[in-house]
């Protein structure tokens, strides 16, 4: 007889994550979460499963209730790279300068006592 195949689609899949998201239908995001983590949970569909993580609502489920994608991708030795850190962007040497200078606060001098007979 051998496997059935899978009657998910990932259209159907974000459908209804569509759906869940502009009308708020409680049933359409529970469905989508259970299709998701019958295909995130079995072996047999990860390659479907990373598919549909392309699309942002996926994604943004798998982050928060499913926490699949990233084990999967270790599993199998996906590797994102990494993020360089960022340089920090630097002022021109005048407009620094003028900066330093504007931000400094009068001396004491320069601003009358609020008790003069003291």
């Amino acid at each position: 007889m051998g496997t059935r195949p899978s009657r998910i689609s990932r259209a159907v899949i974000v459908g209804q994550l569509r759906a869940a998201a502009t009308r708020g239908d409680r049933a359409a995001l529970t469905l989508a979460i259970d299709q998701m983590k019958t295909w995130a949970f079995s072996p047999r569909y990860w390659q479907k499963y990373l598919h549909l993580l392309t699309h942002p609502l996926a994604r943004l489920v798998d982050l928060t209730v499913i926490k699949q994608g990233d084990k999967i991708a270790h599993q199998k030795g996906w590797v994102k790279p990494k993020r360089e850190p960022r340089k920090p962007k630097r002022a021109p040497a005048r407009a620094a300068g003028r900066a330093r200078r504007a931000a400094r606060p009068p001396g004491p001098t320069s601003q009358p006592s609020l008790f003069p007979d003291l």
